[in-house]
């Protein structure tokens, strides 16, 4: 039963990849890259919709760690847990980085209510970057552990995929899971805009290049097939890696 209704939950969230605007046209496509029984991280879940549609996929014997620095955002894929029974999502409060301890997250305010999905870790950030447009902030302090660790609690014999939504943190992340990416070789969907990789000193070529010191390429859809691109390009959010 519980495992019917992580199905039930991952194949709405598929079926409205294309039709609603709060789920992005990705998740469509991650039965390709979730087999059976693999381990999958989401990391930046926010509200988690990048953790049910891999738990739906890899099925109960898998294991999805799912990782938001925010208490807010963090209680709902907890309580969605547990109203599914999804013993295979587990949900860290934390902020993925290079460094393990503890961070400060600006969280931007407007009109009084949080812009969750803009907050950002600002140790060695460099200004707001695309925050300034909000006039004000509050700080929120969370633990910050290595992709590495999730990954190593959870004990995915096999980590199949990993998403990354972390507002310009992506290459700290990325350096910190150095001993997954060698070890599992997982494909990685990306969130790389040029204007939040700024803040922290880094380009979209920076991701690229350390990625290809791993043995990934960046596929692209064209003409109905995947093909390798050279660089990453600002015409799409999400950037797809793989092994």
């Amino acid at each position: 039963m519980r495992a019917r209704r992580t199905a039930a939950v991952g194949a709405t969230l598929r079926w409205n990849a294309h039709r609603s605007p709060f789920v992005e046209d990705e998740e469509a496509g991650l039965r390709a890259f979730v087999p059976a029984g693999s381990g999958c991280v989401d990391a930046g879940a926010e509200y988690g919709l990048y953790t049910w549609v891999p738990a739906a996929l890899a099925g109960p014997s898998a294991r999805v760690p799912s990782v938001e620095p925010l208490p807010g955002p963090c209680r709902r894929p907890r309580i969605t847990a547990r109203l599914l029974g999804a013993r295979n999502a587990t949900v860290h409060r934390a902020a993925l980085g290079d460094w393990c301890g503890r961070g400060r997250l600006g969280l931007p305010v407007r009109r009084g209510r949080p812009a969750h999905g803009r907050a950002h870790l600002t140790e060695g950030a460099h200004g707001p970057g695309p925050g300034a447009e909000f006039h004000a902030s509050r700080t929120v302090v969370a633990p910050v552990p290595t992709l590495d660790l999730p990954v190593r609690e959870s004990g995915p014999a096999r980590l199949a995929f990993v998403k990354f939504d972390v507002e310009g943190t992506g290459l700290a992340v990325l350096k910190g899971g150095s001993a997954t990416l060698r070890r599992h070789r997982p494909t990685l969907l990306l969130e790389i805009e040029r204007r939040r990789l700024a803040k922290y000193g880094v380009h979209p070529a920076d991701v690229l290049r350390h990625l290809r010191g791993f043995g990934y390429q960046a596929p692209r859809r064209r003409h109905g097939r995947r093909v390798p691109v050279s660089r990453v390009t600002d015409d799409c959010r999400n950037h797809l890696f793989t092994a």
